[in-house]
């Protein structure tokens, strides 16, 4: 096999120039400075193959359809590659890295996501270490499933979140531990890499229609049922502590059990960054359960509202979606 790792670029800063109207992507500015790189590297990295996205986007652009493009992409190459890169913009990148995980399951191969918080032309860029990291990861064997490396560490994608806006050790997984530290030497936890448990398969056909909410004191019942009216199909609510609401707000809860009668597939994670939702734990927390929400347990945000698409793009029916929104299938949940 004579380029062994396939490189996607999405768009984001890595591969960002200066216009007048600030920092963008590109289309055939990034592919140059990886080709040196690879080429000086005195064959300490393997050799890639390079695509780009037409046009490469800023990740807040990005939209589910992005992450299925993605997703189809790699699909289409795993059997003519060891490894995967995604170079991709920050703002969105632990959604995708999640979204992966879900649309890719069984894959078999190494797929690490990263980027960088400054652009790689300029002389400073993170994104060069980032990126020698990311192909480095990808050619191996020992890592077979979805991460996203950033600076010194290698998280395991459906668990990744951004937490620093600025700062170049921006994603951090404070649920659970990353696969590998990103030193002198790359250290994989290989006790903690998640084995292929099946056939790979792309699961990548339509997704179906989500949204999430931040509870917050004296939010409006209004809202809520104003969000869960049709084409809704599933809904992330962000709950307080270990995932407790307002209990004594009867409209709110009648909202919940209405979106529930419909169809609608609730479920609540924790706003906190560290935890888990624990059912029934507090009269707070059972009061949405018993409303018809599910527990999400330990599953970032991100997480939730890309497994929850996911699965309801599969055609299966609410209940079905409910139980396994409770079971962990990537890696991602803890119950």
């Amino acid at each position: 096999m004579g380029e062994r790792v396939f490189v996607l670029h999405t768009g984001g800063t890595i591969g960002m120039v200066e216009t007048p109207q600030g920092h963008a992507p590109v289309a055939g500015a990034l592919g140059p400075y990886l080709d040196w790189i690879v080429a000086n590297s005195g064959g300490e990295l393997a050799p890639i193959s390079f695509l780009e996205l037409d046009p490469p986007i800023d990740s807040a652009n990005a939209t589910p359809d992005d992450w299925c493009t993605i997703a189809r992409t790699l699909f289409e190459r795993r059997e003519d590659h060891d490894g995967f890169v995604v170079l991709h913009g920050t703002d969105t990148m632990a959604y995708t890295s999640s979204a992966l995980s879900f649309l890719l399951p069984g894959f078999g191969r190494p797929v690490v996501v990263t980027g960088s918080q400054i652009p790689v032309a300029r002389i400073r860029s993170d994104g060069r270490q980032n990126f020698v990291g990311a192909v480095q990861v990808a050619a191996r064997s020992d890592v077979d499933e979805v991460t996203l490396l950033f600076g010194e560490v290698l998280l395991r994608g459906n668990r990744a979140t951004k937490m620093d806006a600025s700062g170049l050790d921006a994603f951090d997984s404070p649920r659970f531990p990353p696969l590998a530290d990103i030193g002198i030497e790359i250290v994989v936890r290989r006790e903690l890499v998640r084995p292929p448990e099946e056939s790979p398969r792309l699961t990548a056909g339509r997704l179906g229609h989500v949204a999430a909410m931040r509870l917050f004191p004296g939010f409006s019942a209004s809202i809520l049922a104003n969000l869960c009216r049709p084409p809704l199909q599933g809904l992330v609510i962000e709950a307080y502590g270990a995932g407790n609401g307002p209990a004594n707000d009867r409209d709110f809860l009648a909202a919940i059990e209405t979106a529930a009668g419909q169809g609608v597939v609730v479920v609540v994670v924790t706003q906190c960054v560290r935890g888990s939702v624990q059912p029934r734990a507090y009269a707070t927390g059972s009061a949405m359960l018993n409303a018809g929400a599910v527990p999400g347990y330990d599953m970032t945000p991100e997480a939730a509202l890309t497994k929850l698409a996911v699965l309801l793009g599969q055609d299966l029916d609410p209940a079905t979606v409910a139980q396994m929104m409770q079971r962990d299938v990537a890696g991602e949940l803890t119950r």
